[in-house]
């Protein structure tokens, strides 16, 4: 990309930190992809740190000289995925441009990003304008929507959604299994099921193997384990055949969602577990690894590290190499158990012999620091996580260890971790700001909740209502009348300036 007229930049570039150098770096005309990554870090950071958050169209203004290209506008985009506001202000710019640098992969990215804070009128017209662009919406356009409106409890309009796809493209059998999908996850299978019975008569789809197995996951699910093996049957009765992954499905139902305790319980659990290895074997099916590793989940909610040794040793013996999962569920259950010494073997030993661990498998390590109250040894492992490099901290990760610094109240740890989260692109999303303004106010930090509250909105999103009333019961109880009184003039200036900024949008207002 080229900077046309860098005389005319913005005042920004007066900043120290923008140096010839920063101008050299932005000149790279070449193609490589690593140095349009380069380029997109530099486009966000310029727009991250330099924008008005009351004023966010005044943030593009910051682009000028700068040429986007379709490239780097979508990576831009990706490094503001947090950031809705800046991203969509940022895109309108694009379009003002003489040779607008739009791309189907760009909108696509954005209508996820409006989406997931829930602003679905902006979604819709962003998919309206990609056609009116010959852009043409695909099937996958329509599915990222759907996805966040299954999310947000809008099903019945999910559904609309995905009948509405026909009149941009072609659907396919694996696209309905999406729609499926994402409905029994999020719980909706009596839904889902209306759903695929229609279709059925409809013969629009051809039930198929995926399509059972995913009604299938989603009443075990809801403990429906009964429902489930009655779709089994059914499946089986129209001569689909299951495979390894319908059988895992009910496995799993059947081990996951019961409790185990008291003891009773647990060995029949097991007693069931084994009855479905033995339909999988008469029905010349070998269990896998998955099989093994969803038992191994059952002795871990035991707590039962003995049999989960004894499990992992006996799946080596028969040639079944153990997998991130499998060793995970040990180490959770080792790490539950105060036995942290032989978890750290088996992690050592689960990399030498090449399998690489994930967030979830630290995440155990993390979870037990917490519950004894050890932030030493979190910062030692996390530290120890990030050098070795084998996987990156996830939302989830960043959570346990950020609500651990705010219960023993090691601000800057939290801070660092806060930092390293946005580095990483791993968040903040709503969650985690709640929990974090939840531990300030929770520790009367009045300072650095009402800070990251500003922020939160600025961010784009929404915050739940029992986060206001948190804040505004904290500050008035602390005699700060006056703090919640500027608060809230900035809140109401950010909902004015916010939906004129983006008038031709139908944008909901930051209120409760």
């Amino acid at each position: 990309m080229a900077l046309l007229k860098p005389h005319q930049s913005h005042a920004l570039f007066l900043s120290p930190r923008f140096t010839p150098l920063f101008f050299r770096s932005l000149s790279s005309t070449t193609s490589a992809t690593t140095s349009d990554e380069n380029d997109a870090e530099l486009v966000s950071k310029i727009l991250l740190e330099h924008h008005n958050p009351f004023h966010a169209t005044e943030s593009s203004l910051q682009l000028h000289g700068i040429t986007l290209t379709p490239t780097l506008l979508f990576h831009t985009l990706l490094r503001l995925k947090h950031h809705s506001k800046i991203a969509l202000s940022l895109f309108n710019y694009s379009k003002s441009l003489p040779n607008p640098p739009l791309t189907l992969s760009s909108y696509n990215l954005l209508i996820d990003i409006m989406a997931k804070v829930r602003q679905f009128d902006v979604a819709w017209q962003l998919i309206v304008e990609m056609d009116q662009r010959n852009l043409h919406p695909t099937p996958s356009t329509f599915l990222t929507l759907i996805r966040r409106l299954i999310c947000a409890g809008l099903t019945r309009q999910a559904v609309r959604a995905f009948d509405d796809i026909d009149a941009f493209s072609q659907t396919t059998p694996d696209d309905f299994c999406v729609l499926l999908d994402t409905l029994c996850k999020h719980g909706h299978v009596k839904l889902a099921v209306e759903v695929f019975n229609k279709n059925k008569r409809s013969q629009r789809f051809m039930p198929n193997a995926k399509m059972y197995t995913v009604l299938i996951y989603g009443w075990c699910k809801l403990g429906r384990v009964q429902m489930a093996q009655a779709f089994l049957k059914e499946m089986v009765e129209l001569g689909i055949e299951p495979n390894v992954f319908t059988y895992n499905v009910l496995l799993n139902g059947v081990c996951r969602r019961v409790s185990l305790h008291p003891e009773e319980r647990f060995e029949r659990t097991i007693r069931n577990a084994e009855e479905v290895f033995d339909e999988m074997r008469r029905s010349g099916i070998e269990p896998d690894v998955t099989s093994f590793s969803i038992v191994l989940h059952v002795y871990s909610r035991a707590h039962k590290p003995q049999l989960s040794l004894d499990k992992l040793r006996l799946m080596k013996e028969k040639g079944i190499c153990p997998n991130v999962v499998t060793y995970t569920s040990v180490i959770k259950c080792l790490c539950s158990c105060g036995r942290l010494e032989d978890a750290e073997d088996l992690l050592e030993e689960m990399v030498m012999t090449g399998v690489t661990p994930c967030a979830a498998t630290y995440n155990c390590f993390f979870k037990e620091y917490r519950g004894r109250k050890d932030g030493k040894s979190a910062l030692r492992l996390f530290k120890k996580m990030k050098d070795d490099g084998l996987c990156v901290p996830t939302s989830h990760t960043y959570g346990i260890l950020i609500r651990m610094f705010l219960n023993l109240n090691m601000v800057g740890s939290v801070k660092e971790m806060w930092s390293d989260m946005k580095e990483t692109g791993a968040g903040p999303d709503l969650d985690l700001y709640t929990v974090l303004i939840h531990g300030f106010c929770q520790s009367r930090n009045w300072r650095e909740a009402c800070h990251y509250f500003v922020e939160m909105i600025e961010n784009g999103f929404l915050p739940q209502k029992v986060t206001f009333e948190i804040l505004y019961r904290g500050l008035i109880q602390s005699d700060m009348l006056r703090t919640w009184r500027r608060l809230k003039k900035k809140l109401d200036e950010e909902s004015i300036t916010f939906g004129s900024e983006f008038q031709n949008y139908q944008l909901k207002p930051y209120r409760r």
